[in-house]
């Protein structure tokens, strides 16, 4: 795949960047060899191997939700707030 001027002018303007030509010309060179580098991978035999879609045997752990009863009555947790009002812990104002 050849990358063309128009190619770097088109992600420049998507990436909202600037280019001076000295930059145009190196991105192009840049960008050339990094899809000459990835192209090796079209020579690889893959024929037989399954896809990896994720590398370590990974599955989510899930836990039952369970309600425990709580040591403390509210007005015990009241009591160690820096603040109350209205029987509710009082915080500075946010804006």
């Amino acid at each position: 795949m050849e990358i063309t001027r128009e190619d770097i002018l088109h992600l420049a303007d998507l990436s909202n960047f600037s280019l001076s030509e000295a930059e145009i010309d190196s991105l192009g060179n840049n960008l050339q060899d990094i899809i000459k580098y990835i192209s090796q991978l079209d020579e690889l035999d893959t024929e037989g191997v399954e896809p990896t879609y994720q590398v370590f045997e990974m599955e989510n752990v899930w836990r039952d939700d369970e309600i425990l009863g709580q040591d403390a009555t509210p007005d015990e947790l009241l009591a160690t707030a820096p603040a109350e009002y209205q029987h509710q812990i009082k915080v500075p104002k946010v804006l």
